[in-house]
């Protein structure tokens, strides 16, 4: 269906800002594994007036021409697409992050509907929160230990007998949500300014939590906690969930990483 006017202003305004509604969340496509497909992502992201792509470790090279004649003039969107190693580097600069997957998960992780999900997003970008959701491979979808970096799961309800969309079906169904909740809230007034972080502290970031992850598993491993190897990628799934679903602050990152050091210093005293 064509429908593009170059003639109208672009609700991304050339940036990943949403329209009168705070930063709107990047999309990291983990392990992409078509170029096609991350050409119909960016389309269904421009449609609904998002401009932030990365990409973890695609399976083909990158930039890809297949990816351009698929994106039908998305060109913005993969002009400034980035590449990453790892899941953690692509969502470090980010403080809330939501996975999407239709498959269940044995963790205990909010589940929201696209619909809800973008509504929340709304409100923590108005706040200025740093924002993004998280796509597996097209085969198999997020791994495990990706959708412990989220803070929450994001599911689009179907047919639940065939729940099977593609990539940018995908994407398109969260994007379409978040344009939609925009959409709702003319003059983008904060519905959350009494709940705003205090000036003196902020959300943690993606790479705040994962170094105070890192810490404390270390930490853990060196007193022999972790020391069942079969049960160890569990166990340190178990707690970075239960410490993602604190929602901590860097403030609070730093204190409990200043805690950890006095035990364990206390430990080896």
């Amino acid at each position: 269906m064509a429908g593009t006017d170059s003639t109208k202003a672009s609700l991304t305004g050339g940036s990943p800002a949403g329209a009168g509604g705070g930063a709107a969340p990047a999309v990291v496509l983990v392990e992409p594994q078509l170029g096609e497909n991350i050409g119909m992502t960016a389309r269904a992201m421009l449609n609904c007036g998002l401009a932030e792509l990365r990409l973890v470790r695609p399976r083909e090279d990158w930039p890809n021409d297949k990816a351009v004649a698929a994106a039908s003039g998305a060109d913005a969107v993969l002009d400034g697409t980035v590449l990453y190693e790892t899941t953690a580097q692509a969502i470090a600069d980010l403080e809330t992050v939501y996975a999407a997957t239709a498959r269940p998960r044995d963790m205990t992780k909010r589940v929201m509907t696209a619909r809800h999900a973008a509504g929340e997003m709304r409100e923590l970008a108005v706040r200025g929160r740093r924002l993004g959701v998280l796509l597996g491979p097209e085969a198999m979808g997020l791994n495990n230990d990706d959708v412990a970096l989220a803070d929450a799961v994001v599911t689009i309800p179907l047919n639940p007998a065939f729940m099977s969309l593609n990539l940018a079906q995908a994407v398109f169904a969260i994007a379409y949500e978040w344009h939609q909740a925009l959409a709702m809230s003319p003059g983008s007034e904060d519905p959350g300014a009494a709940l705003a972080m205090p000036k003196e502290t902020r959300p943690a970031t993606k790479a705040e939590l994962m170094m105070l992850f890192e810490h404390l598993e270390g930490e853990l491993d060196a007193c022999g906690f972790l020391h069942v190897t079969e049960k160890r990628p569990i166990m340190v799934r178990n707690l970075r969930n239960l410490l993602q679903r604190a929602q901590l602050t860097e403030q609070e990152v730093r204190t409990l990483r200043g805690a950890i050091s006095g035990l364990s210093s206390g430990r080896k005293g």
